[in-house]
C-alpha cells in the first residue's frame, strides 16, 4: 500500500498538538498502591490481559482467566500474583519477563465498561507459601507471576461503549469468521482431520485440561 500520502506523527509535540493535553484528573489519577476498592475489583474479576515486551521490543499480550476470586492473589498493597494454568507451553510472555520485567495488566469484570489497569515489574516464582491459596479445582499452580506495582488506575468505559462488547444482541461469533477448527485447518498445518479438530476444540475436551 502506498504511504506517500500519509501524514505520520513522529514527535510528542505533534501528538499533543493533535490530541490536546489530558485534564488534571486524567493526568493525576495513577496511584502507587492498592486501595480497598482496588482489592474489591481484583476479587471480582475473572479475566485480565498481561502485556509484556522482550529486551529487543518483541511484544506479547496474553489473556489470563480463573474464577472470580481466584484470578489474583493480593500479597500486599503493592504486590499481586497471578497463577500459571495449563496452556500451550509457548510461554511467550514469561520469556519476555525474564528479559524485561516491565508489564501492563488490564483487569475486566464482565458487563462493566470500566477496567482496572496496573503497570509494574514482574518476576516468575516457582513456589511460595501463598501458592496454597491459589489452588483451583484441587490444582496448585507450578508457577506464578508476581507483580510489584508501580502505578494503577481505573480506565473509562468508552472503548466498551463504542464496541458494544457486552451487548448480547450483537453477539454472533461465527457470522463472519468460521469456527475454530476451520480456522486451524486454514492456518495451522496439524495433519488432523476437520472432525478431529472439532473434537480437539470442543468445550468438553478443553474442560478436561483447564487445570490438570
Amino acid at each position: 500500500m502506498p504511504t506517500a500520502a500519509w501524514t505520520e506523527i513522529t514527535t510528542a509535540d505533534e501528538l499533543v498538538g493533535l490530541l490536546g493535553v489530558p485534564t488534571d484528573r486524567a493526568r493525576d489519577k495513577a496511584r502507587p498502591a492498592l486501595l480497598p476498592v482496588d482489592r474489591d475489583w481484583l476479587a471480582a474479576t475473572p479475566f485480565c490481559v498481561l502485556a509484556t515486551s522482550s529486551a529487543s521490543g518483541e511484544c506479547d499480550a496474553s489473556p489470563k482467566g480463573d474464577p472470580a476470586g481466584s484470578l489474583v492473589h493480593v500479597i500486599d498493597d503493592t504486590t499481586i500474583a497471578l497463577a500459571e494454568r495449563p496452556g500451550n507451553r509457548r510461554a511467550d510472555g514469561y520469556r519476555n519477563i525474564l528479559e524485561n520485567p516491565h508489564v501492563g495488566l488490564n483487569f475486566l469484570i464482565p458487563g462493566r465498561g470500566d477496567t482496572l489497569r496496573i503497570n509494574g515489574r514482574a518476576r516468575l516464582v516457582s513456589d511460595a507459601p501463598f501458592f496454597d491459596e491459589m489452588v483451583v479445582k484441587g490444582h496448585r499452580p507450578i508457577l506464578a507471576v508476581v507483580v510489584d506495582i508501580d502505578e494503577l488506575f481505573f480506565h473509562c468505559a468508552k472503548a466498551f461503549m463504542r464496541s458494544g462488547l457486552w451487548q448480547p444482541e450483537t453477539w454472533d461469533p461465527e457470522a463472519k469468521v468460521p469456527r475454530r477448527a476451520l480456522v486451524t485447518q486454514q492456518v495451522e498445518p496439524t495433519g488432523m482431520t476437520l472432525e478431529q479438530l472439532d473434537e480437539y476444540y470442543s468445550p468438553e475436551t478443553y474442560a478436561r485440561g483447564l487445570y490438570a
